[in-house]
């Protein structure tokens, strides 16, 4: 499947790159917008840049099934230009470069991370070409004054704050004091990982609650042997832990074999690492910071709702969709719509009409304040139960109970 996914791709590729960009908006002889894309193939980011393109192309398959993108009388279909950022992020500035100077791209969706987003963001910004993302969640994003960068995704120091509070809040329903929890933290130093821990810090900090470990983890997050000494040592009440695919996987697997106790252990990147089907059992209780999941109540016209998503999804590419493919279909559809409300594919007019997006979509509801970042959707809290991902918070989506505290490794 992968394979057939990956010829799929490339054919889309090919037939894009030959386009001729004209100048009135990155239109094809063939009435055909074309966007860009410098997403990362290979190298450490590969596993998310694969949910990432096929995100991308799911929705350009489905706008171009349904009609396309209706601009006055005219219908026009959607091919992206992608390149591979070989994970790196002067390539991915590179690329950028590329895709605007030569291909004539006029409107660029993002790649996959923060670090790769930020080498790219002033690029566009340069060219004031239009961009929206939605794996690029450093919220220093949002603070260099950018105005051509969109995000539909929530940003990054919201990611884990929910698991502080549900912690607080399971410390009321226990009879403790929210200041009396112990919080202990590893978090890889890239800027997503840093930006997770001031959210984290921060959240804490409003409930009293202490910071007994706070490690920054080397960039190839390979080894937490440390970390978890101490985390026995200390005893937390709430470990934290955010190193993108390869963090989690690294997590689950070291605190399983270790067997270290801690009531609650919550983490980033949970479904794109796999940990259900990569360690099973060791994987249960494990919370995971999500942006979207399939049981939501969002729709739109273009998938339906989050599960319709979530089923076309997994019948197209074989595997369950996480919310890196979500957000990037997303990041189409918002585009989609800006299109049609400009009426025009002046890159400026598209870029304000992005700036008054107020939409919803299968994904979430999308609504960009000055900064770009998108302010209408919350972050979505699972818990892996029996081999699942359950969401339990926030309360007003959770479709099950928490289990807490997680069960001692003595007693599985």
């Amino acid at each position: 499947m992968s394979r057939l996914v990956k010829l799929a791709a490339t054919a889309v590729v090919t037939a894009a790159a030959f386009l001729p960009a004209s100048p009135n908006g990155a239109l094809a002889a063939d009435g055909t917008i074309i966007l860009g894309a410098a997403v990362s193939e290979t190298g450490k980011y590969s596993t998310n840049g694969k949910h990432t393109t096929n995100g991308y192309n799911l929705a350009v398959e489905r706008v171009n099934s349904k009609g396309g993108v209706k601009i006055g009388d005219k219908s026009y279909d959607l091919k992206i230009i992608y390149y591979d950022d070989e994970s790196t992020p002067a390539r991915g500035a590179q690329l950028a470069e590329r895709l605007i100077n030569q291909d004539g791209v006029k409107f660029l969706l993002g790649p996959y991370s923060s670090g790769l987003t930020k080498a790219i963001a002033p690029v566009t910004e340069k060219y004031g070409i239009p961009m929206v993302e939605g794996n690029g969640a450093s919220r220093s994003l949002f603070a260099q004054g950018y105005k051509y960068i969109f995000a539909v995704l929530s940003t990054s120091e919201k990611y884990l704050s929910s698991a502080i509070t549900l912690a607080a809040e399971q410390a009321k329903k226990d009879g403790r004091e929210p200041q009396s929890l112990k919080v202990a933290g590893a978090f890889e130093n890239d800027p997503f990982s840093q930006d997770v821990r001031a959210g984290v810090i921060d959240d804490a900090a409003s409930y009293g609650m202490q910071v007994v470990i706070d490690d920054k983890l080397p960039k190839e997050l390979n080894d937490m042997s440390a970390t978890l000494t101490k985390v026995r040592a200390l005893r937390p009440d709430i470990l934290v832990v955010s190193g993108h695919s390869k963090g989690a996987a690294t997590a689950v697997r070291q605190i399983a074999e270790q067997k270290i106790d801690v009531p609650m252990l919550a983490m980033t990147h949970c479904d794109s690492a796999d940990i259900i089907g990569k360690f099973g059992a060791d994987a249960e209780y494990t919370l995971c910071a999500s942006q979207w999941a399939p049981t939501l109540s969002y729709r739109d016209d273009w998938f339906g709702s989050a599960a319709d998503y979530a089923r076309d999804f997994e019948a197209k590419f074989g595997y369950s969709p996480p919310y890196q493919a979500a957000e990037s279909s997303a990041s189409v559809l918002t585009f989609v719509d800006a299109f049609q409300r400009a009426g025009s594919l002046d890159p400026n007019k598209v870029r304000d009409a992005l700036a008054a997006t107020k939409m919803q979509t299968f994904y979430g509801n999308i609504d960009f304040d000055e900064t770009g970042k998108n302010i209408a959707k919350p972050m979505v809290l699972f818990q892996v139960q029996n081999g699942q991902y359950v969401v339990v918070a926030p309360t007003k989506w959770a479709d099950g109970k928490l289990i807490y505290p997680r069960p001692k490794w003595s007693d599985r």
